[in-house]
């Protein structure tokens, strides 16, 4: 390993996952373990913020199934490069701030990869999920999937852009909403309030349906044109809807909702069942339906660029390190507007 700015460090705190199951009970432990060692292409991180994604939230009570039991979860990651594993190129030296995401491998040359499309690569492998993630004073990434971060934003406010604003990002262009469209939003979470702005900066029209009367006040107060329940019908047609809220039930509303040729995007990684859906009121007259499944690098790229260029405001709720479980408890309850963040 290279020379590094961790060689004093020989251990870290970190937070793994025991036995799934609700955040309302113990699912994770607070353990202290030795610094992990970068491999020939990977950086050490030394974490200084994470996101709590409700990924997060699904890999710890088991909703998505166990790729690497014990994982430490988190994967909105900014930090600073600590040490160089071999065969890490010249984009990255000790001491420059990077984004560790979600995307954390993919094989390169399957036809997906090829083809521009390595978010649906078979070897995908996920950061928190196959590997440990950023509940932890320390982090590696391989140097490939590692993200140069845009300037103009707090450490804090950098972590949701990582997974809730690039998820965001290609669900909209998933969405392929029309110039000066109708943009509906379902939820409105740390992912929604980032497309909103999105949206809004490209003309769209904005509506949102969710539950929380505190998320809608924080949409109205971001300008956008209006909000309401979940599933109230919004006051005109859509062109396009992002499902975020991982709530099938909502599915057949967001449908009705649209105009006709219009499509609907279910941008979580998991969902409850979509009840039966009826032919000629939610499906016909050309309607689609699509999901999102993670992201490219390109996707990443792209959005942080965009970033840099339209500053976006970030709400977050900072939590110290020692209060893992309460943020994401309070993810589970719906208890802050935004995204929650983990800063050591």
């Amino acid at each position: 390993m290279n020379s590094s700015i961790a060689d004093t460090e020989e251990r870290g705190k970190l937070w793994r996952t025991s036995v799934p199951g609700s955040v309302d009970d113990s699912p994770l432990h607070l353990c202290d373990e030795p610094r992990p060692v970068p491999t020939s292409g990977e950086l050490l991180i030394a974490v200084q913020a994470c996101g709590v994604c409700r990924t997060d939230l699904h890999v710890v009570e088991g909703d998505l199934p166990v790729h690497e039991p014990h994982v430490v979860p988190g994967h909105e990651i900014v930090g600073v490069v600590a040490a160089l594993g071999e065969e890490c190129g010249t984009a990255f030296r000790i001491g420059d701030r990077v984004g560790v995401p979600w995307l954390r491998h993919t094989c390169g040359t399957c036809s997906f990869c090829t083809a521009g499309k390595e978010n649906l690569c078979a070897e995908s492998r996920y950061t928190g999920w196959d590997h440990d993630g950023g509940f932890a004073q320390w982090a590696v990434v391989p140097v490939d999937y590692a993200l140069t971060l845009p300037d103009g934003y707090g450490t804090a406010e950098l972590a949701p852009l990582l997974c809730a604003g690039i998820i965001g990002y290609r669900a909209l262009l998933l969405a392929e909403l029309p110039e000066h469209g109708v943009l509906g939003l379902y939820g409105f979470g740390g992912s929604a309030h980032i497309v909103a702005q999105l949206a809004r900066s490209a003309g769209a029209t904005v509506h949102v349906m969710t539950r929380d009367p505190v998320a809608r006040e924080f949409a109205l107060s971001l300008g956008l044109d209006s909000a309401q329940d979940t599933y109230a019908a919004p006051p005109q047609q859509l062109d396009a809807a992002i499902v975020f809220a991982p709530i099938g039930g909502i599915v057949p509303a967001a449908l009705e909702a649209l105009a006709p040729g219009g499509t609907v995007v279910l941008a979580g990684i998991h969902m409850t069942d979509i009840p039966a859906l009826d032919y000629q009121r939610h499906l016909f007259h050309e309607k689609r339906v699509r999901s999102v499944e993670a992201n490219t690098r390109e996707n990443a790229r792209a959005f942080l660029e965009v970033c840099a260029r339209i500053h976006l405001t970030v709400q977050t709720t900072e939590y110290p390190f020692s209060r893992v479980p309460d943020a994401l408890r309070d993810l589970r309850h719906g208890r802050f507007a935004g995204a929650a963040v983990i800063v050591m």
